[in-house]
């Protein structure tokens, strides 16, 4: 398997029998990754080479394989967290029990079965690997960390030191330095006062965010975290994004939400405008005077860009679209679009496709598209409130000229591509952030609740849930600022991102889920503030790449790096 390089690469601590088991637990898994995807690619090739048709008939292996590798990658992110936070001093207590259990549950999961999905379990047998292959990587260091790391006593002493914990910004340290966990604090003071109190209001009634508290945002810097200062912004890296994405998400993801709207656009005008386009945008987005949203998915195609059927028409100084879109966030009070459309009906899937700097008046619930040429209707949703999501009809809206981006036609979908790692990353952020309030939430109710003269958390069952998300949330914690890491550091980390946003995806929905399941009925009622975070967990799974879409994208590049291998 092709990983990427470590932050943490030292060797072990001599005598430290953690660090050896887990360091060897890695590699082993790393090997098997590699065998895996070995077989699985056999399954795949037809004439020495991967086949569609093949890799979409063994969906279930070519799936698997990329969650055994996403599981492979997690466990070495999670090592190198605790070897950095040893060599700095920072490793205690709670650190060493959430990567023992953290190692423990996984190594199981890889063995016995790993979780796709609630109801889809892929095995080692399904990716091609014999018994004995099996049974060879199941060494002595991973049966002992199997055995020690996810006990009774473990679970409960974990969920007796969060419960404990001082400072509760996150279980256990993040691993960041002080830069980062200083932005952290400001964001979660900010959604503390202004987003806290008032997102389940906002999300009963599905209002909309106050523009006073997207004013302070902005005042923040949120809308032009990663923009470069020349252009207006604050030029921070992605790691920071993850940082400000997880806490406002952890309010509210709808909050959470607000900044990715901007990270998109101001992407794509970075990567693929002019510097006219750049000059004339980026400043106007980084302080947040003007709010972008995202235009590019059409009904019955989903994921499926290269059939995309909106036209745009050059009519003089002016382009003409027209086609439907759906799904799209936020767009009566956008400024601007980032409107993907075709200009070249001759030019099959991907090549015909433009990137469009849409221009429109922003709108109200009574009026919602003031603009010619452009209506549409809202699709009301469980959860994501904050934003609203709608269809949008065109017939003729005219865009600029000038407002092609890169004033070049067939380059959308190139374009596009730039920002996907980047979204990918900040949506595992996002996810972090709602994992992190669902746990946040069912401890506290878990502390506060009585049944049978004690509170809840007295309760294994309980404790043990509480115990679980917080090793889970740290692993994908970890590969998500990983991942962003490496974008930082000017690494291709599609596979990465790809890893961390299918991985903290579902550790969000199974965060939700417990704790809920730990509020009992009254987590069924909407009065509580864990039903809004179980509806809002949900479509984690779902946009920025459904979590099939996301496994064939990780399966497709895995196989393809073992072909050049």
């Amino acid at each position: 398997m092709t990983t990427a390089l470590n932050r943490a690469s030292a060797p072990t601590a001599p005598g430290d029998e953690l660090l050896t088991q887990t360091r060897a637990a890695v590699e082993t898994i790393s090997s098997l990754v590699d065998t895996a995807t070995r077989r699985v690619r056999e399954a795949v090739s037809k004439g020495g080479k991967i086949s569609s048709e093949l890799v979409d008939r063994e969906q279930r292996a070519t799936h698997g394989l990329a969650w055994l590798a996403t599981y492979g990658e997690a466990l070495r992110q999670l090592d190198a967290y605790q070897l950095r936070l040893r060599e700095q001093g920072r490793h205690g207590e709670i650190e060493e029990l959430i990567v023992r259990l953290g190692f423990a549950e996984y190594l199981a999961q890889i063995f016995g079965g790993i979780p796709m999905n609630q109801g889809e379990f892929v095995r080692l047998g399904d990716l091609g690997l014999s018994a004995a292959e099996i049974a060879a990587a199941r060494t002595p260091a991973i049966e002992q960390l199997m055995a020690e790391g996810n006990t009774p006593a473990v679970r409960a002493r974990l969920a007796e030191l969060i419960r404990h914990q001082a400072s509760r910004s996150t279980f256990g340290d993040s691993g960041l330095d002080a830069t980062l966990e200083q932005i952290r604090g400001e964001m979660r003071r900010f959604a503390e006062d202004k987003v806290v109190p008032y997102a389940h209001e906002w999300h009963l009634r599905n209002d909309y965010i106050p523009l006073e508290v997207i004013a302070q945002m902005a005042e923040l810097g949120v809308f032009g975290l990663t923009i470069p200062e020349e252009y207006g912004g604050l030029g921070l890296g992605k790691e920071s994004m993850c940082v400000v994405s997880e806490e406002l998400s952890r309010a509210y993801i709808g909050v959470g939400s607000l900044g990715t709207r901007s990270e998109i656009a101001g992407e794509l005008i970075l990567c693929g405008g002019t510097e006219e386009q750049k000059q004339k945008w980026l400043p106007l987005i980084a302080s947040g005077e003007i709010l972008p949203t995202a235009v590019f998915t059409e009904p019955n195609t989903g994921s499926d860009l290269a059939s995309l059927r909106t036209r745009a028409v050059l009519d003089g100084d002016v382009w003409k679209i027209s086609g439907n879109k759906t799904w799209i966030t936020h767009p009566v009070r956008a400024d601007i679009m980032t409107l993907l459309a075709r200009t070249n009906p001759e030019e099959p899937g991907y090549k015909g496709l433009s990137m469009f700097i849409a221009e429109k008046p922003r709108g109200t619930d009574e009026d919602p598209f003031p603009a010619e040429g452009m209506s549409g209707g809202e699709i009301e949703v469980l959860g994501y409130r904050g934003m609203k999501e709608y269809e949008i009809a065109f017939d003729g809206f005219e865009v600029k000229a000038e407002n092609l981006l890169g004033g070049e036609t067939g380059q959308g979908f190139k374009q596009l591509m730039q920002t996907f790692e980047g979204a990918r990353i900040q949506t595992a952020a996002r996810a972090l952030g709602v994992a992190q309030a669902a746990l946040d939430l069912g401890l506290r109710y878990a502390e506060e609740r009585v049944q049978f003269g004690k509170a809840l958390i007295n309760f294994p069952r309980v404790s043990d849930k509480l115990a679980l998300i917080t090793a889970e949330l740290m692993i994908a914690r970890q590969l998500t600022y990983f991942s962003a890491w490496e974008k930082d550091s000017g690494r291709r980390c599609d596979l990465e991102a790809g890893m961390a946003k299918l991985l903290g995806a579902r550790v969000a929905w199974a965060a939700a889920d417990n704790a809920l399941q730990i509020h009992g009925g009254n987590g069924f009622a909407l009065e509580y503030q864990i039903s809004r975070v179980l509806c809002d967990a949900r479509i984690l799974n779902i946009f920025e790449g459904a979590a099939e879409i996301q496994a064939q994208v990780i399966a497709r590049r895995l196989l393809e790096s073992r072909a050049l291998d």
